[in-house]
């Protein structure tokens, strides 16, 4: 094989970046015959359209991973996050799913996950440094 060139790419959602996503999809499918994966997204709209808030997941292997829950500051106190984590773990027992997993930082919503259930099973220290992030899951 030819000398391949390292090429840096900040864009999260550019062609080679869903290229390597899909590369890791599709070995993860081929290594374990777990071929159903689910984009778990919802989102929190204001009556023009404005984007507050957002989860972004994935159901995946009998496991709902949530990467992201974040509610605009104005948007917060109204029970909007809870709205969308019971939405997505609804969607992933209606998909059979065990179990959920996601992380937060110390200075993140340890509390609210730990209140939903979730345990944490792994701490990463200084991460940033002085700060620490927590692995979390929860039995569904």
């Amino acid at each position: 094989m030819a000398k391949l060139e390292l090429v840096f790419d900040p864009a999260e959602n550019s062609p080679s970046a869903e290229r390597v996503k899909n590369g890791v999809i599709f070995h993860n499918f081929a290594a374990t015959g777990v071929s159903a994966y689910y984009p778990t997204n919802y989102f929190l709209k204001s009556e023009r359209g404005e984007l507050m808030g957002g989860l972004i997941g994935m159901i995946w292997g009998g496991c709902l991973h949530i990467s992201i829950l974040w509610v605009d500051e104005v948007a917060r106190g109204q029970g909007n996050a809870t709205r969308m984590m019971d939405a997505a773990e609804a969607y992933a027992r209606e998909h059979h799913c065990h179990m959920a997993t996601l992380d937060t930082h110390s200075f993140q919503a340890r509390p609210f996950y730990e209140k939903r259930g979730y345990e944490v099973f792994g701490t990463l220290d200084d991460y940033p440094k002085g700060h620490k992030k927590f692995f979390l899951r929860k039995t569904l």
